[in-house]
């Protein structure tokens, strides 16, 4: 139910609505580029993909945003700005997805149980001990991320003290840090939702370190690519460096081992089409094995379902969860305007105007004036910094090599990059700065460039070939010197 717009305090007319939503039903939006969105609780309970938002506080919300306010017992809304599309749904998943949260939090509460060395309770003596470990499928649009999240944050928000590992192998999605990395961090406080440009919240390495929800310090590594088609030899082998890290986390600390992970997976795992079924069931398997996965949640694909209960049945749960009535399509045209803001917000921090007649406002979980960053431009000699290209730029399959003939390149391969090559590709490109070899020359090893983690990320401005030298942009400042950095596929410009 929806109230007329309301006269502002001081004669001018803001687009303010407010809505009345019972109990169980959600209000669903999309926002146009250059438009954003206040939303203010003024009475009841709401949640946001499961975070919940406090009353009479105003969020933002910008960047061609697509998300729903779901209540469980009703609540007013206060809604100022024009979205594209609004309305309410009484259909929605949220019934489903919390009976897996409570399977989940159960799983979790007996982990901690034997770790603790308490009996178990008659009733769940036989049952698995393991914390849950999910893998979440499905295909394109429909809405993988949006369940990740929520489970996180009902994990989080169940007052036990958990700290869920999220970790995101979708290449195309960015997650913490920015398109074409994997990343996972362990989740301590609710992931805000403000705009596709944080889909799981900012993190400390492109954040003011100032921020309260600043604990996330992620563990990425650089793949540089939005399909996983490209060098699934490079995706599987970064997938088991990011399992083997956690762990060895999980092996030092017990007590977070029983909060579990959730797995966020690209689109090409679910879909046969585009990708190979032997490489998509390779990175799925890959998954299952490095994170030690017990549970594979499928969203609303039934043949996805039943592919999955064959192949991994036998030793794990596999689960098909609903879609949300709720989910966009989303073109690629907006997936790349999405891919701009990610950049752009790593650089220069997440900044939404409010709409016309908001004065306060809350981006994230943060006040708005606390998420602004100033990038730093260095100009540094070719010779400062090293740069490397994994496995050939364009790869003919094997198939279409002369017979006989081997693949001069591995895919695997790192190759040096002549920034003074007019071909080098550089200008505008995205580099990840990586971690440092191993400093002890007798564990240093030929590939080792591929397991280093990422600790940063650069855009290259500008190249002066007949001076050798380049002009960097990076989120804060520091010397690149003596530096490795990767290349991958993905430009940017201001």
């Amino acid at each position: 139910m929806m109230s007329d717009s309301l006269q502002h305090f001081d004669g001018t007319q803001p687009d303010m609505k407010e809505w009345v939503l019972e109990a169980e039903t959600e209000y669903r939006f999309e926002l146009d580029p250059g438009t954003s969105l206040g939303i203010k609780l003024a009475h009841g309970q709401a949640e946001v993909f499961g975070a919940e938002l406090a009353e009479g506080k105003t969020y933002l919300f910008g960047s061609e945003c697509r998300a729903a306010v779901f209540t469980w017992q009703g609540c007013t809304l206060e809604i100022t700005g024009r979205p594209s599309t609004e309305y309410v749904s009484e259909e929605t998943p949220m019934a489903a997805y919390a009976n897996v949260h409570i399977a989940f939090e159960q799983m979790r509460v007996r982990a901690l149980r034997i770790v603790h060395g308490s009996p178990a309770s008659d009733d769940d003596a036989n049952a698995n001990a393991e914390p849950p470990r999910v893998l979440v499928l499905g295909p394109e649009n429909s809405g993988k991320t949006t369940v990740c999240k929520i489970l996180t944050n009902y994990a989080v928000r169940a007052g036990q003290n958990w700290s869920p590992v999220l970790v995101n192998v979708d290449p195309s999605e960015g997650g913490w840090a920015v398109p074409g990395a994997i990343s996972a961090a362990p989740i301590r406080s609710p992931i805000a939702t403000a705009s596709p440009a944080n889909p799981l919240g900012s993190a400390a390495t492109s954040a003011p370190t100032a921020l309260s929800s600043n604990a996330l310090i992620p563990l990425s590594y650089w793949y540089g690519h939005a399909e996983t088609k490209r060098n699934p030899a490079l995706l599987d082998r970064l997938i088991r460096n990011l399992g083997e890290n956690i762990r060895e986390r999980d092996e030092d600390d017990p007590e977070a081992r029983v909060s579990g992970l959730i797995v966020d997976t690209p689109s090409s795992f679910a879909s046969s089409s585009g990708s190979a079924p032997d490489n998509r069931h390779t990175l799925i398997k890959a998954c299952v094995d490095a994170f030690r996965i017990n549970a594979i949640l499928v969203v609303g694909h039934e043949k996805l379902t039943v592919e999955m209960q064959r192949l991994f049945g036998n030793r794990l749960t596999v689960v098909k969860i609903p879609k949300s009535g709720g989910v966009v399509e989303l073109d690629h045209s907006y997936r790349e305007r999405v891919h701009k803001y990610q950049l752009h917000t790593y650089m220069y921090g997440q900044k939404i105007d409010p709409p016309p007649g908001i004065t306060s406002a809350i981006v994230g979980g943060e006040a708005v004036a606390d998420l602004v960053l100033s990038p730093s431009s260095c100009v540094v000699k070719f010779g400062d910094l090293t740069i490397y290209r994994i496995g050939a730029e364009s790869m003919a399959p094997s198939s279409a090599l002369p017979i006989g003939a081997a693949r001069m390149l591995s895919e695997m391969q790192p190759v040096l990059v002549d920034p003074a090559s007019s071909s080098s590709g550089l200008l505008n490109s995205i580099l990840a700065l990586l971690a440092p070899f191993n400093p002890d020359e007798s564990e240093r090893y030929d590939e080792e460039i591929l397991d280093l983690s990422v600790v940063g990320f650069l855009v290259v401005t500008s190249i002066d070939i007949p001076n050798r030298k380049m002009t960097i942009l990076a989120p804060n400042q520091g010397s690149l010197v003596g530096k490795t950095a990767l290349l991958g596929s993905f430009d940017w410009q201001e």
